[in-house]
């Protein structure tokens, strides 16, 4: 295929995910649920679920292997400027307010999906079809509760924006306790991962490397970035190098998480906590916002979505496995996160509204449940079973959180009580 027929190609592909993640969007927002559950909806509708299920030789021809690296490229630069936006925003001194709560329901969301996903794989190890055959009780067990711990945090932080919860003590509990929950899953993740031929050093670069580089960011780097940011401030411009000096050390940060084997996800975001606050961050989230969300994001939603086959839960036997480990997960996630936070001091309104959106799994689930696939950790019957339980709790978020909290949200045109430092505006799809 000649350049110019692979640019044609993928300008295809372009223009379907674009209205696909359009339409869908909109159709969620009538429906009451955030864009982004249409977007990734419409992920999977364009894979071989949906689209590929009913015309497999148009879906074939339209997204072709040879285009596949451009979309992945694509769908890793969205996530990852997404997460820097989100932390751009995220206001680290009502984090430290609320820090005792959010380290409390991090460490439920995590102790108790661990519990559960060991008592499940109890029984899940003798089910065909879902673990390795070589695989052993204790790394199935880990894998199940990074699973069923993980959080939807790409997705978490578009319903708190589009909910108008950034900067409250809600949002920034959700969004501190989602960030620990994640990167703990991940750790977990590269742990296992050395067991099926990544090596004892994946491990170690997982949990030192990613400590090591935190406390850096969260430490050192914002005192490093002042003088520009002061600059800025005073010129109110931010100049095309200067602009080009951020982006490569938000790609520099994205790729130091990567390389300890973590996600570039996580890099963007401790960068965008990192960056001094005023002019400068209101000019970056300006120019980045609308190609993120309304061009990117998409890429990343459809990317997961091809590798994603519902049809396998046609079986009795695999879809009843389904639902107990939907029950189990609901239970495992959202009751626990909600316990924590009560005892955390929160009311019983804030707590349930937590753990609806703690209990959120999204394509960060699909995410760990490709990699795991694509290590030979889990079979085809346990990683359909795992898209099912992300769909599902990701889809459950919105109407239990608008259950329980959403009379007590602001009015549109009022501020929050605890106003965000820039303006999330164009972060709203919609």
């Amino acid at each position: 295929m000649t350049n110019m027929e692979l640019a044609w190609a993928f300008a295809q592909q372009l223009v379907l995910i674009l209205v696909a993640a359009q339409l869908f969007g909109y159709l969620a927002k009538f429906i009451g649920q955030p864009r982004v559950v249409g977007e990734m909806i419409a992920g999977v509708v364009l894979g071989p679920s949906l689209f590929g299920l009913f015309m497999p030789e148009l879906q074939k021809s339209i997204f072709i292997a040879d285009t596949m690296p451009i979309l992945y490229i694509g769908a890793q630069i969205g996530v990852g400027l997404y997460m820097f936006l989100v932390g751009l925003e995220f206001n680290t001194q009502l984090f430290k307010q609320q820090a005792r709560s959010a380290v409390g329901v991090s460490l439920a969301g995590m102790i108790v999906p661990f519990i559960v996903g060991a008592l499940l794989c109890l029984w899940l190890l003798d089910q065909p079809g879902l673990f390795a055959a070589n695989i052993s009780y204790a790394n199935a067990a880990l894998f199940m509760g990074a699973a069923i711990a993980i959080t939807a945090f790409p997705m978490l932080a578009r319903i708190i924006y589009e909910r108008k919860l950034a900067g409250t003590a809600l949002g920034t509990l959700a969004l501190a306790a989602g960030a620990i929950d994640d990167a703990a899953a991940w750790i977990v993740l590269a742990v296992v991962l050395a067991s099926f031929g990544g090596g004892t050093i994946l491990a170690i670069k997982a949990v030192i490397g990613g400590a090591i580089y935190a406390s850096f960011m969260l430490i050192k780097a914002r005192g490093w970035l002042q003088p520009l940011a002061d600059k800025v401030e005073q010129r109110g411009v931010l100049t095309a190098p200067e602009f080009l000096l951020v982006m490569v050390l938000w790609a520099a940060s994205a790729y130091s998480m990567e390389w300890v084997g973590l996600h570039a996800v996580f890099g963007g975001f401790l960068f965008g906590i990192a960056m001094p606050r005023g002019k400068i961050t209101e000019i970056i989230s300006a120019r980045l916002s609308k190609i993120t969300v309304f061009l990117l994001l998409p890429m990343f939603f459809t990317y997961s979505g091809l590798r994603t086959q519902l049809d396998i839960l046609g079986s009795w036997d695999v879809l009843s496995i389904a639902l107990i480990i939907l029950a189990a997960s609901i239970f495992a996630k959202g009751v626990a996160c909600w316990a924590a936070a009560r005892i955390g001091g929160a009311d019983n309104r804030t707590a349930m509204a937590v753990g609806a959106l703690m209990n959120s799994r999204g394509l960060m689930e699909l995410i760990i449940i490709n990699i795991a696939l694509s290590y030979g950790v889990i079979q085809q019957g346990l990683f359909s079973i795992m898209v099912l339980m992300a769909i599902v709790t990701t889809l459950m978020a919105t109407p239990l959180f608008q259950l329980v909290y959403g009379r007590h949200m602001p009015k549109p045109g009022k501020p929050d009580a605890t106003p965000p430092p820039i303006d999330a505006t164009a972060l709203k799809a919609g």
